[in-house]
């Protein structure tokens, strides 16, 4: 994710990024320039279109048309920016599970308790990296011990979230079973690991549910066939200063829905996505200072 000055206003004007949409459109932007040289030499000098032709009259049904145009790219945007925003509503549950669940077994494990606290030290910092990786099928750095390899099982797993809460649940049974937590404590601890596969579970199913095909192709479909007719309709007014308002049309209701695309899938590490690593790294920052360890020279 990008981070700016919002309030900056001018920097944000006159700064080109790696997701600008100019880029991605620059050779589409160059074909439709010529297509509305093409159209406006046609019906200016080939057939000697004038604002008295009968195509003057098609502007007012093209404002029709761009009107409902216009409702469906509000629609198609608020959606998917919906979908973004519901993807850092989970990873904002996972930073307060996480802290929750860190909190919790600081206090319930005795000081001494040096191997379990650091099973759980590590393995609730590794989860959200584990979870930032799952969903973006991009690797993700974490160093873990020697000594806590069995971690890296759950990451060969066929679900690599799944698996390492459920490593987690297991040592919490062990952990009751030596009556080293209560049941009353078990019950409290199983919240936020069920938190954990909430977040996992909400986050797949953004990912794994994109805009049904038949919406997203209409709404490209109509985009292209508005800007089109654009110049059809329009050149016997304007004249040849259609040719560059073509263009500019274009760019806008395209870029605006490739931006729409972008962000309904807020987890594949691009510049408008959410930082999930950024974020796992500041939970496993919290995770480390409050399950803290016995030094080794006390």
């Amino acid at each position: 994710m990008k981070y700016y000055d919002t309030k900056n206003w001018l920097g944000i004007l006159f700064r080109i990024s790696k997701s600008e949409t100019i880029k991605k459109l620059f050779l589409p932007m160059l074909v439709m320039g010529i297509y509305s040289c093409i159209v406006a030499f046609i019906e200016l000098k080939v057939f000697e279109i004038n604002e008295n032709h009968f195509l003057k009259d098609l502007s007012l049904i093209y404002s029709l048309l761009g009107f409902v145009l216009s409702l469906l790219l509000v629609f198609r945007t608020n959606t998917a920016y919906d979908r973004w925003w519901e993807g850092r509503k989970l990873w904002g549950q996972l930073v307060n599970d996480s802290r929750n669940f860190a909190i919790k077994i600081n206090a319930i494990l005795a000081n001494d308790d040096d191997y379990n606290r650091s099973f759980f030290r590590k393995s609730i910092s590794y989860f959200p990296h584990l979870l930032s990786r799952h969903l973006s099928k991009e690797s993700t750095e974490f160093a873990l011990d020697e000594s806590y390899n069995e971690l890296y099982d759950a990451e060969k797993a066929q679900h690599p979230p799944v698996s390492l809460v459920n490593m987690m649940m297991n040592r919490i049974l062990h952990l009751h079973r030596e009556n080293k937590i209560s049941g009353e404590q078990m019950i409290f601890l199983d919240k936020q690991l069920s938190g954990f596969l909430e977040v996992c579970g909400g986050c797949e199913r953004i990912k794994n549910t994109p805009i049904p095909f038949s919406y997203s192709s209409f709404v490209k479909k109509f985009i292209l066939t508005y800007v089109l007719i654009l110049p059809l309709s329009q050149i016997a007014t304007v004249g040849y200063a259609m040719i560059p308002l073509t263009v500019f049309v274009f760019y806008v209701l395209m870029s605006l829905e490739l931006i729409a695309e972008e962000i309904e899938d807020p987890f594949s590490n691009d510049e408008n996505d959410l930082p999930t690593e950024q974020m796992a790294q500041n939970i496993e920052k919290n995770v480390q200072q409050i399950i803290y360890l016995k030094p080794k020279n006390d």
